[in-house]
């Protein structure tokens, strides 16, 4: 027994000691580089990435290797869950019109008199843009993204029922989105390119001239509900 024993315990040592060295302290350092995230939490988080950089490093600098860097996470998880950057900019415009819409329904919600009414749509719209100009100017960026993707589908087509109504609402109508007549296309068409005219010469500092030469402290906020509020055409002067 005690030669059994002697055999044995010279061996025990060696296992112990090979067992210790295979444990080196690679995982840790592993850890650093990623972020852990619940497989539907992550594509939130490179959504949220993705919109932190788009801001930032501007339409230019959103690759999905910048929104992995971003988001802590492997350079291939972008790809995995939106296929390529046509994919993830339709996604991340998807996010900018359901940001755009709430914002836009909380101010006419807020809005206590028919006046307020009329002008919280478009006074939000430019405010969200002047907020997160990066995420208004993917919006509109047609040509980039897809259409066809049911998320970015369905928040646009929320985003063109809500100025529809708006526009209803004022001429006091009930308007299809489906079918429209010539006169509510016309007026939807005008108010949407009055507001978003304007929000892009701001937005590219071309209100600036007109700005500095308006009455002191004139705001562009002001001079949009002047816009809003004005008569299409008012009597000349004497």
């Amino acid at each position: 027994m005690g030669k059994s024993e002697t055999a044995r315990n010279p061996r025990t040592p060696k296992k112990m000691a090979s067992s210790t060295r295979a444990r080196p302290a690679h995982r840790p350092a592993a850890a650093k580089t990623e972020t852990p995230y619940h497989h539907g939490a992550l594509r939130e988080a490179l959504l949220q990435a993705a919109e932190r950089v788009l801001e930032r490093d501007g339409l230019a600098g959103l690759t999905l290797r910048a929104v992995a860097r971003e988001a802590g996470v492997s350079h291939a998880a972008p790809t995995h869950h939106f296929g390529d950057l046509t994919g993830l900019l339709s996604e991340l415009a998807a996010v900018g019109f359901r940001q755009f819409n709430t914002a836009m329904a909380s101010a006419c919600d807020a809005a206590t008199t028919p006046l307020e009414r009329a002008l919280a749509r478009p006074k939000a719209y430019v405010a969200y843009a002047q907020a997160h100009p990066g995420m208004y100017g993917i919006m509109f960026r047609t040509e980039r993204l897809d259409y066809s993707r049911p998320s970015l589908h369905e928040a646009a087509e929320a985003s063109f029922a809500g100025l529809a109504n708006a526009i209803g609402a004022m001429r006091q109508e009930q308007i299809s989105e489906d079918a429209l007549t010539l006169n509510q296309g016309a007026a939807i068409a005008r108010a949407w390119s009055m507001v978003h005219g304007f929000t892009m010469l701001l937005l590219d500092g071309r209100l600036k001239d007109i700005l500095e030469r308006l009455p002191e402290g004139t705001s562009a906020e002001r001079l949009l509900e002047a816009m809003l509020t004005a008569p299409v055409a008012e009597k000349p002067g004497p």
